[in-house]
Order: structure tokens, then C-alpha cells, then sequence
């Protein structure tokens, strides 16, 4: 298992990449030689659209491959699967969740799964009862009826609840699974076992927040504030690897091209050839407030995988 702390600083693990380090420098030079007119830069955009994903994927940078700065690099879709959560709901039929109050049906009773409100104006006047409008089913409105009843049924004139504002307000934003990009690139060229791998995502507020939304019942206004804390990336090897943020772009012309990244990178590489599937979860928190209670709740998003072809370094000897 391999961590990393706040900016990228490494907690190693035990495998041996440490025990190449002392090689990096040479295997650095001589990729230099041999890879730099091999790994062809990428022709133009590559779009892929699927019909379920919520945005269009257009891949048109070449961010080349750490340890040759000129060569070419690894491109990654960003997935739809991601974990749900949030605040319990209070209002629940056959397992979905529901609103407590609905302005037009009323107050829900989870006891029997309908809506109450009072008739206007009261059919006929009976001495202790009252007629209610009732909405069974979770709020059918094919089963709606007028009942007499001795009392108000269960949870008839309840004041908003802060925390189902809270999930209806989180319901209104979208928590987007991240979308991945890695160096190198294995659409245009693989990289080479024991030299570093970049790791970055999209960093648009959908994707790492901040995001802000707000739901107001009956006077109480609850505020909720999405942000992702944490990146954790699996390397498709047994290893992970935890960003702060969404990472650092490579670059072929940039001033740490061919070394390792500032902030989010998988600084030792990989220790055998392969090809290597990679995915990221972003794990978010989000924040509400309102009527003078406030609670927080995690949430994560998983991306679909990236793969990664790592080969061998080739010594051609005379």
C-alpha cells in the first residue's frame, strides 16, 4: 500500500522502487536516446461521447510521458460510478424517499405511507373530528380520498426538518465522478517500468467544488457546501496513491518535464511491465446549516479506469 500526504509528500512503501532510484538518472538519459523520435505526438482531439455520461470527453492536449519530455503520453476517461449518500431520509414509501411536506398534498405519515391536509372548506361540521384530504401511495393522486378523523394522523403540521432540507438542497447540484488523465499516454506510447507517472483530473467545481445550493420550506432556509477533500488514486497494482487536490497537467515543454509531478504523481513507477488499470475516487464532504442546527455527511464518486502500458527498458547493445 503506498500513501501520500498534503502536496503529494510520500509515505513509501515497502517494494523495492526505492532500490531503483539510483538507477533513475541513467534510465533517464538513455530513454532520452532511444524513445525521443519512436512515441509519435498525438494527430488531433480524440472524442468520445458516450450517450450516458453527463459531459463529452475531447482529449486535446499531449502530455507526453515523464523521463522523455518529447514523447508521446496516456489520455483517460472520466466514469459515471460514484458512491451516494447523504442525510437520512425522514419520509420514506416502499424504500424512496420523500418529502415530508408537500404544499399541495400536505403532511406525510410514514405510518401508513399517505399525505394529510385538511379539507377547505370542511364538508360537514362533526363535533371532535375533522376532514382531511388524504394522498395514499407515497402521493398518488388516483388514490386520494376525503377521511374523517378523530385526531391529526402522525407527523400532521410537522415544522420542516433542517436535515431533509439538507438532502433536497444536495439533490439539486451534481457531485461528477472525476475524470482522469495520467503520463504516459497509453494511445500513443507506453511507458517504461521504474520511471515516474503523472496523475491529474479535471478540476472544474463539479468535479472538486466548491459548490453551494440552498432549499427553503415554510421559512426555514438550509444552505449545504460540497467539497472534495481527497483524491485516492488506485494504481491497478495493489498500490494507492492520495492527492490533496486534482493534480498538476504534464507538460512536454514544462519545467519539470521528464521528472517526477509537484503535487500528485506516482513518483517510483511501476515495478514489472504490463498493462495497468487505474481509477480515482474523489471523497467529498458536505457542509449544512439552517433553523440553528448544522451536521456534515461524506460522499465519494469513483471514476471508470484508465489503462496504463508499462513495458521494459530495451538496452540495444553492439
Amino acid at each position: 500500500m503506498l500513501t501520500w500526504g498534503g502536496r503529494g509528500a510520500p509515505a513509501r512503501s515497502a517494494r523495492a522502487g526505492a532500490a531503483r532510484r539510483p538507477m533513475a538518472g541513467a534510465l533517464l538519459a538513455l530513454l532520452l536516446i532511444l524513445a525521443g523520435p519512436a512515441l509519435a505526438r498525438a494527430a488531433g482531439p480524440d472524442v468520445n461521447c458516450p450517450p450516458t455520461q453527463y459531459d463529452c470527453d475531447i482529449w486535446d492536449d499531449d502530455p507526453g510521458q515523464p523521463g522523455n519530455p518529447g514523447g508521446g503520453g496516456n489520455g483517460g476517461d472520466g466514469g459515471e460510478t460514484g458512491g451516494g449518500g447523504g442525510p437520512a431520509a425522514k419520509c420514506v414509501w416502499n424504500g424512496r424517499p420523500l418529502a415530508c411536506y408537500d404544499e399541495f398534498l400536505g403532511w406525510f405519515n410514514n405510518a401508513d405511507g399517505c399525505y394529510y391536509k385538511l379539507s377547505e372548506p370542511q364538508p360537514s361540521v362533526v363535533e371532535g373530528k375533522k376532514w382531511y384530504v388524504q394522498t395514499c401511495n407515497g402521493g398518488d393522486l388516483g388514490a386520494q380520498d376525503e377521511v374523517l378523523l378523530d385526531a391529526a394522523p402522525a407527523g400532521f403540521e410537522a415544522p420542516p426538518d433542517p436535515a431533509e432540507l439538507a438532502r433536497q438542497a444536495l439533490a439539486s447540484i451534481r457531485l461528477l465522478p472525476p475524470r482522469l488523465k495520467v503520463a504516459p499516454r497509453r494511445a500513443t506510447g507506453p511507458g517504461l517500468v521504474g520511471l515516474p507517472v503523472w496523475m491529474w483530473a479535471d478540476s472544474g467545481p463539479n468535479y472538486f467544488g466548491p459548490l453551494t445550493a440552498s432549499k427553503t420550506d415554510r421559512g426555514l432556509t438550509v444552505t449545504i457546501t460540497a467539497q472534495v477533500d481527497r483524491i485516492v488514486w488506485d494504481m491497478g497494482n495493489g498500490d494507492t496513491v492520495t492527492c490533496d487536490g486534482p493534480g498538476t497537467p504534464y507538460k512536454v515543454d514544462g519545467p519539470r518535464a521528464g521528472l517526477t509531478s509537484p503535487d500528485c504523481g506516482y513518483d517510483d513507477g511501476y515495478g514489472a511491465a504490463g498493462t495497468y488499470r487505474v481509477s480515482a475516487t474523489t471523497h467529498w464532504t458536505v457542509s449544512w446549516s439552517g433553523g440553528g442546527e448544522g451536521d456534515s455527511f461524506p460522499l465519494t464518486r469513483t471514476s471508470n479506469v484508465v489503462p496504463i502500458e508499462i513495458d521494459e527498458l530495451q538496452v540495444v547493445t553492439g
